[in-house]
C-alpha cells in the first residue's frame, strides 16, 4: 500500500458565493448520505488558470453563468486539507492525499431562479443560503479547519 505522505495534493479551486444579504451558497453533495453542506469546488485542468476554473466549476455545479457573478477577492496563498485515512485510495482514483486549493469570493447578482443544480453532471442534491459563521459546522469534519481559514481570508468582505 502507498504511504499517503508520498501522494501529492490535487490542485483545486473553491468558490465562496455571497448573495445580496451576505449569505453563502452551500450545496449538499449527491455522492454522500451525510448531512454535510459545502461550497462549490473542483479540480484545475492542466494549463487552466485558477480563476477560469472557479468560474467553470461554479457553472458546472450550480448552473450560474459568468454574467451573474462579480469577483470580489481572491484569497492570498493556497489552502490544503488531507483526506481522512478511510478515504485515501478511494476518491480521485487513489492518486491524491487531499487537495491544495485557491479560493475566490464572488457576489451573486442573479436571482435564486438562476441557480440550477440539475446540471449536465449534477453534484448537489439540494442547495441553500447559509450564514458565513455557520460554514465550519456545515462541512464534513476533515474540512472544518480549511473553512475557518477561508473565512479568515475573506473576513474583511463578510458582514
Amino acid at each position: 500500500m502507498t504511504d499517503p505522505a508520498d501522494l501529492p495534493y490535487r490542485p483545486c479551486v473553491g468558490v465562496m458565493l455571497l448573495n445580496r444579504t451576505g449569505q453563502v451558497f452551500v450545496g449538499q453533495r449527491l455522492d454522500t448520505t451525510l448531512e454535510a453542506w459545502q461550497m462549490p469546488q473542483g479540480g484545475i485542468d492542466p494549463g487552466e488558470e485558477p480563476l477560469t476554473t472557479a468560474i467553470r466549476e461554479l457553472g458546472e455545479e450550480t448552473g450560474i453563468t459568468p454574467d451573474d457573478v462579480e469577483l470580489i477577492a481572491e484569497a492570498p496563498g493556497q489552502f490544503r486539507y488531507d483526506l481522512p485515512p478511510e478515504l485515501i485510495g478511494k476518491v480521485w482514483k487513489g492518486r491524491y492525499r487531499g487537495q491544495i486549493q485557491r479560493w475566490f469570493l464572488f457576489r451573486f447578482t442573479g436571482t435564486d431562479g438562476d441557480i440550477r443544480i440539475a446540471t449536465a453532471h449534477p453534484e448537489f442534491r439540494a442547495w441553500r443560503w447559509a450564514d458565513p459563521k455557520d460554514l465550519p459546522a456545515l462541512i464534513v469534519p476533515f474540512k472544518r479547519a480549511l473553512y475557518r481559514e477561508v473565512l479568515a481570508a475573506f473576513s474583511a468582505h463578510l458582514g
